[in-house]
């Protein structure tokens, strides 16, 4: 007998969801419910539109009410906000936000898929109205109306995750002249901040000032002046608020669903609640991290359509288990991409959990074909197994593809190993003999081997100030460029011959540009009686590490 499903949420899982249970159940009787004017609308491309860089405004309307509908044979009611969930009589009360008609509906299933809200501290300048969130298509409609209206000179992105640089971009775009607030020490939280300081450098690049270690703690005189906790004030034409998202969990909360340390929504691995007969997806829930095995918050699109299948499929009897999420994401950045999958260094450090790191800078495709680009790839893995934790990549060009191929290989159970197996697609335009991935696998299999040690960029100079001797490989020319302070330069050619200047009562650290040259000098130094550790990423990721 087909059931009454009731959805909470129009958007990326609700309306998924939606579609899955018609094609799985052509009898099921399907109410949607939308507290909002739009249904799966493309969020993920506001900012855009904004800038103007996507033009057309009805292209980010992925379906229509009328069209769903139509096509799905859907109850779609738009509008109308489901106020509390009645778990004993299998009842949602529901509000018309546009009239205030009040009525319930019942259920057989109900499914809530309500998203999660921007965060906005309690401060009163917040309500001014040159400040702004953006979550929705009246959101960004109103952000581009006051732009259009308004001509701001200068604007204010509190946050600097993916929203908040995304809108950065996109504002400079317009002509705004751009500050962007963080209070984390470095953007991009996901990553480590070796690699997001290649993406500050970017944003600085393109004129955007950015204030790093920093909050808000005040906004005075109607928005127009952003006061800090360093005591700084800034000048405000436009104020985007982009801190982060909070699950909408008050439905679940209020009718005594189990929720989460952080508030989201606890699922099971079938993506029911605490109650089987409701079921809950996206941004509202808890996951489980694929690699590390902990509760934890991921507002990503992939996840919740994800989520959204296997519902509509426990829903019709088939049992498919969610594995956790991944975190794979990614981010424009004026010219540069930048894309992480799994956990970073810095989180598995706080959870106790021993890795190993890698870093190399090879060339997005081969170096005599032109438009080659320069990427530095971070893996992230198990020293003793070769198992990956994850990996993170910047650079202007062929970052979606590695990253994309690492996550693929993660969820593939393959190891660092494994990686020098892929047989990727190769031809110049499009990429190396070796690729970057199949590079990273190399390297990183030479470390669980015991082929090599390696030291960190952030080690390096409390090692030299102990009295540590380090050599540089790189040419006299290259030397003289950049350095580390204390470092002694022997030419990787040269090396052979001077062994005589080395001590053989420690361990030696080799540095070159990006860890190359720095490798085959470790393989030189061993097989002649010396200990030796190859800084990973050499020069390049010390540098960006040291400026940022």
């Amino acid at each position: 007998m087909s059931k009454k499903v009731v959805i909470v949420g129009g958007v990326a899982g609700g309306a998924t969801t939606a579609t899955k249970l018609r094609r799985l159940d052509e009898k099921a009787e399907i109410v949607l419910f939308e507290r909002g004017e739009f249904i799966s609308f493309a969020n993920c491309g506001l900012p855009y539109h904004i800038s103007g860089v996507i033009e057309d405004r009805q292209k980010l309307l992925l379906q229509t009410v009328e069209g769903m509908n139509a096509r799905y044979n859907l109850d779609i009611r738009n509008f109308s906000e489901v106020t509390a969930i009645n778990r004993e009589e299998k009842t949602v009360s529901i509000k018309h936000v546009q009239t205030g008609e009040e009525y319930t509906e019942s259920y057989d299933v109900l499914v809530l898929s309500p998203g999660a809200k921007p965060i906005v501290p309690p401060i009163e300048g917040l309500k001014s109205t040159n400040v702004f969130t953006l979550r929705n298509i009246p959101d960004m409609d109103k952000i581009k109306e006051y732009i259009e209206g308004n001509q701001p000179k200068n604007a204010v992105v509190i946050g600097g995750g993916f929203i908040g640089l995304e809108m950065a971009e996109n504002l400079v775009h317009t002509g705004i002249n751009v500050t962007l607030v963080e209070k984390l020490p470095q953007v991009m939280g996901p990553v480590d901040p070796e690699m997001a300081a290649i993406v500050e450098d970017e944003l600085r690049r393109n004129g955007i000032e950015l204030i790093l270690g920093d909050g808000i703690t005040d906004v005075q005189d109607n928005g127009t002046k952003v006061v800090l906790e360093s005591g700084k004030v800034l000048e405000a034409e436009l104020i985007i608020l982009s801190i982060g998202v909070r699950p909408e969990n008050k439905l679940a909360a209020d009718s005594g669903l189990e929720l989460g340390e952080r508030g989201g929504i606890k699922v099971n691995e079938y993506l029911q609640t605490s109650d089987e007969a409701i079921y809950a997806m996206g941004d509202a829930i808890e996951v489980t991290d694929y690699i590390n095995g902990q509760p934890t918050m991921i507002p990503l699109a992939w996840p919740a359509n994800r989520q959204a299948h296997i519902v509509g499929h426990h829903i019709n009897g088939r049992k498919i288990a969610y594995p956790g999420t991944l975190g794979t994401s990614i981010v424009k950045v004026f010219e540069l991409t930048a894309a992480t999958t799994g956990n970073s260094e810095k989180l598995l450090r706080r959870l106790g959990i021993p890795y190993e790191v890698v870093h190399i800078h090879p060339l997005s495709h081969a170096g005599y074909y032109p438009g080659a680009e320069q990427i530095s790839l971070k893996l992230i893995f198990d020293k003793k197994t070769g198992k990956i934790f994850g990996a993170q990549a910047v650079g202007k060009d062929g970052v979606d593809k590695r990253i994309d191929v690492i996550a693929t290989a993660i969820k593939g159970g393959l190891n660092v190993y494994d990686l020098q197996e892929l047989e990727l697609a190769y031809a110049p335009p499009f990429s190396s003999a070796k690729d970057p991935v199949n590079m990273a696998g190399y390297v990183a299999s030479n470390i669980v081997d015991g082929t090599i040690e390696t030291v960190q960029h952030y080690e390096v100079d409390e090692l030299l100030a102990d009295g540590a001797f380090m050599i540089d490989v790189r040419t006299e020319d290259e030397f003289a460029d950049g350095k580390i302070e204390g470092s002694k330069n022997i030419p990787l050619d040269d090396l052979r011959s001077r062994l005589n200047e080395l001590p053989k009562d420690e361990t030696i650290l080799i540095t070159c540009q990006v860890g190359l040259r720095g490798y085959l000098a470790s393989r030189i130094l061993q097989q002649n009686g010396f200990e030796v550790k190859n800084l990973t990423g050499g020069y390049k990721t010390y540098s960006i590490f040291k400026n940022k």
